[in-house]
């Protein structure tokens, strides 16, 4: 059974940084892509980055470009964010799937629990 768990959410204001983590286990990841997305009250989850072992990415999302950074070591996936603005709180949730083009349309076959950011401005 696949499992993607998060960890590094919080409260924080606004211009500040956080580390997101996100482990998965029970399979084999070597031909995933995973990455992130997020849900924000009342709004739609949208994809934020991704990265992929086959040469995809890695991509972001128009809004997190030059704020957000995306990495990857084998099956554990982190996302680094600064320069945080309010319009950034929201749940993140950790995706993976066989095909990076599902995970950019926030369709993937793996989905974490979520963790919250929250920004105060």
């Amino acid at each position: 059974q696949v499992v993607l768990v998060e960890s590094g959410g919080g409260l924080v204001q606004a211009g500040g940084s956080l580390r997101l983590s996100c482990t998965a286990s029970g399979g084999t990841f070597s031909g995933y892509a995973m990455g992130w997305s997020r849900q924000a009250p009342g709004k739609d989850r949208e994809f934020v980055a991704g990265i992929s072992t086959r040469g995809n990415g890695p991509y972001y999302a128009d809004s997190v470009k030059g704020r957000f950074t995306i990495s990857r070591d084998k099956n554990i996936v982190w996302l680094e964010m600064k320069s945080l603005k309010s319009e950034d709180t929201a749940i993140y949730y950790c995706g993976a799937d066989m095909n990076y083009s599902a995970l950019v349309a926030v369709e993937n076959e793996y989905w974490g629990q979520g963790t919250q950011v929250t920004v105060s401005s």
